[in-house]
């Protein structure tokens, strides 16, 4: 069959129905797109939706915890410990643990399995107002996780010249942060 010349047939594209997804494009493609890498890729990412899907909401939930604990922790190092002694160095320890084993990888998995599930024919409609929201958020929290990377390397430093308050303020904003994500995905106001 492959090595034959085939009239350009169109044919539907694949259609894999999980839960209220089709999986469509709403497109058609000719036979020999289907036969190359583009349409393998569509149609892997279609078969494996559930599990990518899984696997993204495990990294998120993941990477929130850290988002939630490394301000805390931060918060502690500036009231309790101090630049410099042996509380100092064991929040330093705790820090730079949680930060790389932890959040760097788990968000790292979040934004592959995240455009895993961009890429999913069916599931992301771009005409629609809650993509956007969801990844400007997603954006945000981005340069959260970088700004506490920062200041983790400050405190190691010992340079840092934030107070716990600041550190209490900023450990709202993944809250905030999560809840647009998670309106903008489930209800889809816009």
């Amino acid at each position: 069959m492959r090595g034959r010349p085939r009239a350009n047939r169109v044919i539907p594209a694949i259609q894999i129905p999980y839960n209220h997804h089709n999986f469509s494009s709403n497109k058609y493609f000719f036979e020999e797109s289907r036969d190359g890498d583009d349409g393998m890729i569509l149609d892997f990412l279609a078969a494996a939706y559930p599990w990518t899907k899984s696997l993204h909401v495990i990294s998120v939930i993941a990477w929130m915890a850290g988002l939630f604990y490394l301000p805390r922790l931060y918060v502690y190092h500036v009231e309790v410990a101090g630049p410099e002694g042996e509380k100092a160095e064991l929040f330093q320890v705790m820090e730079r643990r949680l930060l790389r084993a932890i959040m760097n990888p788990s968000m790292i998995a979040t934004w592959v399995f995240g455009l895993m599930l961009v890429f999913t024919p069916g599931v992301v409609d771009w005409s629609l107002g809650w993509p956007w929201t969801k990844a400007v958020a997603v954006l945000a929290m981005t340069w959260f996780h970088h700004w506490l990377a920062l200041r983790r390397k400050d405190l190691a430093a010992g340079t840092d010249t934030r107070t716990g308050r600041t550190y209490r303020m900023m450990n709202e904003l993944p809250t905030l942060l999560l809840i647009v994500i998670v309106v903008s995905v489930i209800a889809k106001p816009f």
